[in-house]
């Protein structure tokens, strides 16, 4: 789910979806974000609530820079469900971060894929160490951590409750729980998935593959 609305001078947007195009063509990417950011106006005020498992890198990244420059004077981000991956860097873009007391925060290293021969792995890890300094310097320069500290935890993938978040400066507020689900695919990558996201996640896949076997048998009758 991803839309925006203005009340006013006040826009909100709902970032409640995976961040890049995935294969059916969901996902947020960085362009349907600047769309709909056009799409509010001249707001002086945005409301960004999250709810993702994260995704492209630099998809994610264009979109926290989008965030970063936009005019208006407050960014309010809303940490609603999860915020893992690259979705725990756009939250970084927020004036202010709010996370529901039932959310969570996940940052881990940076992934990637390569095809080729030893020399072209070695610049695939090239590469992985420069985006993960960028990611890194980021959640530094908003948490005001340690470098180290931070890296580690980036290292071991770690996913913080809103508790953990606040006192690591990852978040400055933490708001009433909510109700939102965070069934999505994309968690089964992850190492270290919390028990009450991974269940969900796990029903929600096995719902989709029974949905599929029945379709593939109504199409052979």
């Amino acid at each position: 789910m991803f839309f925006a609305k203005a009340k006013g001078k006040r826009g909100e947007i709902y970032v409640y979806d995976p961040i890049g195009q995935s294969w059916d063509g969901n996902g947020i990417t960085a362009n349907s974000f600047r769309d709909t950011l056009k799409e509010l106006g001249n707001v002086d005020a945005l409301d960004i609530y999250i709810n993702s498992p994260g995704g492209s890198v630099f998809e994610g990244l264009a979109i926290f820079n989008q965030i970063v420059r936009h005019g208006a004077s407050e960014k309010i981000v809303h940490v609603d469900g999860i915020a893992a991956s690259i979705a725990s860097i756009i939250a970084m873009s927020g004036t202010e971060i709010r996370m529901a007391e039932n959310a969570m925060m996940m940052i881990h290293n940076p992934w990637g894929m390569a095809i080729g021969g030893a020399a072209d792995m070695r610049k695939q890890a090239d590469a992985l160490d420069k985006i993960r300094d960028t990611l890194l310097t980021t959640y530094v320069s908003r948490t005001k951590g340690k470098s180290k500290e931070i890296g580690d935890w980036m290292d071991e993938e770690t996913w913080m409750t809103a508790k953990e978040s606040y006192d690591r400066g990852f978040a400055d507020k933490i708001t009433d729980s909510k109700t939102v689900k965070a069934e999505f695919a994309m968690l089964k990558n992850f190492a270290k998935v919390p028990d009450q996201f991974k269940s969900s996640t796990e029903a929600n896949m096995s719902a989709k593959m029974m949905k599929m076997q029945m379709r593939m048998t109504q199409v052979a009758k």
